[in-house]
């Protein structure tokens, strides 16, 4: 299995146990929401039909993402200004990070950021932004979109955000 960690704060954002599509700049991670019962499912030998009341207790099941809740991401807000400011900062640090050194490295980089900054942009009111567990605010940030069906979920990350671990 291959864990996607961000390169810049080592959080841990997603897995090849997702669809994971490479999309120009950019991965396309496939998700779900799914039902989960919070809390342990604890059986403490009562006999419920040797009590006199009945008790109903809730259900406690919530609906999550499924990459949110198993990657542990933290949801954070964005106006557009604020994800510019951000966005412009973080890909001169991506690029110093990664360590380009060929001139054609580094112009390949800025084109392809370039084009994926302005598909954003000009979708901006669409996403849905989280970051690692650790909150980071150097690191990568995580967009949350749906695709055409208006149901299903998926995140877009900065190919060059991530590195592999093996695990």
């Amino acid at each position: 299995m291959l864990i996607y960690q961000d390169i810049i704060t080592g959080d841990e954002l997603f897995s090849d146990a997702f669809d994971v599509k490479e999309v120009g700049g950019v991965y396309e991670v496939e998700c779900a929401m799914i039902n989960v019962k919070e809390g342990a499912d604890v059986d403490i030998g009562a006999n419920a039909s040797a009590e006199e009341a009945d008790e109903a207790l809730e259900d406690g099941v919530i609906t999550v993402n499924n990459v949110v809740y198993s990657f542990r991401l933290q949801s954070t807000s964005f106006d557009k200004k604020g994800y510019t400011t951000y966005i412009k900062g973080y890909l001169k640090q991506l690029k110093a990070e990664k360590k380009l050194s060929d001139e054609a490295e580094v112009k390949a980089y800025e084109a392809e950021m370039t084009t994926e900054v302005k598909k954003i942009l000009a979708n901006f009111k669409d996403y849905e932004f989280y970051v690692g567990e650790s909150m980071n605010p150097e690191g990568a940030v995580m967009l949350l979109n749906y695709r055409e069906d208006g149901v299903t979920p998926y995140f877009t990350v900065f190919k060059h955000a991530v590195k592999t671990m093996k695990v």
